[in-house]
């Protein structure tokens, strides 16, 4: 078992540092030299976001947009989307149920807004890092660019890419002071002078300060890029993710016998599941085909097609009621589970026609698109019984380790299949109006259409049929004005809307209840102002307002069960600072202040209540220093403040801060070392939930050793 006292071997490496490094690059060449360059027109790869999907200039998207690069996620030692996002203003992350990731955008939770290069990646699973050249969070609600879903925002990973006419390899080994360590490869090679392949992997062995916690992730990602003639570009990729861990659900809240519950606080290594039957495992193939072609100076397109075959399993058991203590422990602990298992397949086609043009003196930037699709899931639930009293929940007394009683994952509760059909239209006009003046206008169309069979309910015998469907035909607008007064400043006011099917982002509520309610839609009001301080330093503003139309959320007295929320509106300002101060010293610094709140709901009496894990304020601060050729130091701080965790405002979780430091030492041409220490002050807090029993403990002061080798 992991010890606070372990850390000190690690701590003491604390001289040890190395230069942050970018991707994988050859040791005798400039960084800064071999990132990958597109161009389109007059504008680069790195001073654009990819998902945006024209050649704009960030400065020139009325949206307010962040990018991580690959280089900052290796330099923090990033894991995760967990560590990722607390970086990010105005996102957090939610536990998942500890077998997903699951994001906050301005008070609004989501499982399925992640995509790959544009493209949705919406199953339910960790998604891993060593493949990225970059993350872009968006924020706003914007379905003219990605359809369905995205109230408060969307993720988009930009896959590594191979690079034409260049040889390199890097291997990143690391090790922390849990035990946990990781294999990252990357080599990227020339096959012709027209055609070149890279290859990214990873192993990762898992491991935290909680008891019982272990696991295992392995993925890779094959990629080959062939040019074809002068003017056209083939990169075909394909990537095998499989993950294999325990599910860990936190711990309980604990029954203060007042209004308000709080976390259960002295248990954090604590395992409250089965040691043995908590376990999730995935295995994903994804491969995806994109084809550019330049037609001429002024236009530009591409198609890319996307296959993805998922088969997901979780099941667990969980606390489901809060603890009372007596003398400082809990004299009973009440647990429930199921077994989940998903299969799903995903293909996806879009295309995109970027055209660069005058009409007199007004310029335009031209986007037309279209996406089909089709995604087939099987979906099944399995409720556990235990033994001892034919039920799925079961309160027993209360030891470390607990001493279950038996138990087995028999009453089926769900059994659906589910086919959706999408296909979708868009245009937008990026209208440059004068020097100074960028209108900015569009709209998508979405047919959504998704049958479903509850298999279950087919085979009952009550007459009722288990065959549901439903087709939603949607338009959505995005407005937006930038004014500019000098080349490295904007201003924007912007409008936009998206909606999410009533099925949910996974597919799972429609019923014969909601077969005939329309869609949730959300509208987002956001002005902001953008500022190019120097070349390698930019300010961000926003403020937004978001309204989020009817929504389900889950029952906290049954977590099987859903509730209708009529509504929820969140206010909200965000600031963020990134680049380099000095020659030496770069900064990334955002703040965000949310203020949500729930509308109403049927029969909870959450009116004016505050959403869902909407913290009111989060900060976040890293500093890189570059003391020397060969040594760098830094240091961090996040700041969550408290939040409730369910629109019920039941349990509350309260805020914290946490410190981070690095340290970096450039050994020889080839080998880099590189030490980080999180949680240095070795706070206890509670960095996020899922329900009002289900909250995630803090890891302890501990530390990751990483060897990069370059050849």
């Amino acid at each position: 078992m992991y010890t606070r006292a372990n850390s000190s071997l690690l701590l003491t490496l604390a001289a040890l540092t190395l230069t942050s490094t970018d991707h994988a690059v050859a040791t005798d060449r400039d960084p800064s030299a071999i990132e990958e360059v597109i161009v389109q027109g007059q504008y680069l790869y790195s001073d654009k976001s990819a998902s945006v999907k024209t050649p704009t200039p960030i400065i020139d998207v009325p949206q307010s947009l962040s990018i991580l690069t690959g280089e900052q996620i290796q330099a923090q030692a990033f894991q995760n989307f967990g560590d990722v996002l607390r970086y990010t203003p105005g996102l957090s992350i939610s536990q998942g149920e500890g077998h997903r990731d699951a994001i906050i955008v301005r008070g609004v939770e989501s499982t399925a807004d992640f995509f790959i290069d544009g493209l949705r990646d919406d199953v339910q699973y960790y998604r891993p890092l060593y493949n990225v050249e970059q993350i872009e969070v968006l924020r706003g609600s914007n379905a003219l660019l990605f359809g369905r879903g995205g109230g408060g925002g969307v993720i988009n990973r930009v896959q590594k890419k191979p690079v034409s006419g260049e040889q390199f390899s890097a291997i990143n080994i690391g090790a922390d002071t849990f035990g946990a360590h990781h294999t990252w490869l990357d080599t990227n090679g020339s096959l012709t002078d027209r055609a070149a392949f890279r290859i990214n992997a990873y192993h990762q062995a898992l491991g935290n300060h909680r008891d019982e916690y272990d696991g295992t992730s392995f993925a890779i990602n094959p990629t080959l890029q062939v040019e074809l003639g002068d003017r056209s570009q083939l990169v075909v990729s394909y990537e095998y993710v499989d993950d294999d861990r325990v599910v860990d659900r936190g711990v309980p809240s604990e029954n203060t016998g007042g209004t308000e519950n709080r976390p259960l606080e002295g248990f954090e290594d604590t395992f409250f599941g089965s040691a043995d039957e908590n376990e999730t495992t995935l295995e994903a193939h994804i491969l995806r085909a994109r084809l550019d072609h330049q037609f001429n100076s002024a236009l530009h397109g591409n198609f890319t097609v996307q296959y993805a075959d998922y088969d997901k399993m979780y099941q667990n058991l969980y606390p489901s009621e809060a603890v009372t203590l007596a003398n400082g422990i809990p004299t009973s602990v009440e647990l429930d589970g199921y077994r989940d298992t998903t299969t799903r397949e995903n293909l996806i086609a879009q295309a995109n026609l970027v055209a660069e043009f005058a009409t007199g003196s007004v310029k335009h930037t031209l986007l037309i698109g279209i996406e089909t699709g089709q995604q087939d899931t099987a979906n099944a639930r399995d409720d556990n019984v235990f033994a001892t009293n034919g039920d799925d929940q079961y309160a027993f007394p209360f030891s470390d380790p607990l001493a279950i009683p038996a138990f087995g994952f028999t009453n089926p509760a769900r059994n659906r299949e589910s086919e959706v059909r999408i296909a979708s239209i868009y245009i937008q006009d990026e209208i440059h109006l004068s020097d100074q003046f960028i209108a900015v206008l569009g709209g998508r169309y979405d047919s959504f259409d998704i049958d479903v069979l509850d298999i279950i309910e087919e085979n009952d015998g009550d007459a009722v049929g288990g065959r549901f469907q439903r087709e939603d035909n949607e338009i959505t607008p995005r407005l937006g004005l930038i004014y500019k007064p000098a080349d490295n400043i904007s201003a924007y006011a912007s409008y936009s809307e998206t909606f999410l099917p009533r099925s949910g982002d996974q597919f799972l509520t429609l019923n014969l209840d909601t077969e005939s309610t329309r869609p949730q839609f959300f509208e987002n009001r956001e002005v902001g102002l953008k500022w190019d301080i120097r070349p390698a330093l930019s300010l961000t503003a926003a403020v937004f307002e978001l309204q989020r139309e009817s929504y389900t959320s889950v029952d906290p007295e049954n977590q099987d069960q859903l509730i209708v929320v009529e509504g929820s509106t969140t206010t909200g300002f965000e600031l963020q600072l990134t680049g380099q101060l000095t020659d030496r010293w770069t900064i990334n610094t955002g703040y965000a202040r949310l203020d949500g709140e729930v509308d109403s709901a049927d029969g909870g009496g959450n009116d004016g209540n505050a959403t869902r894990q909407t913290p009111e304020h989060m900060l976040s601060l890293w500093n890189h220093f570059q003391v020397n050729d060969r040594l760098a130091l830094a240091i961090g701080a996040t700041y969550q403040d408290s939040f409730f965790v369910r629109e019920d405002n039941s349990v509350e979780v309260p805020s914290y801060t946490r410190i981070d430091a690095a340290a970096y030492y450039q050994l020889n041409a080839a080998t880099k070392l590189q030490l980080n220490v999180e949680n240095l002050l070795d706070e206890d807090y509670f960095p996020d939930a899922h329900s009002n029993t289900n909250i995630s403990t803090c890891e302890p002061l501990n530390a990751r050793l990483s060897v990069v080798f370059e050849f």
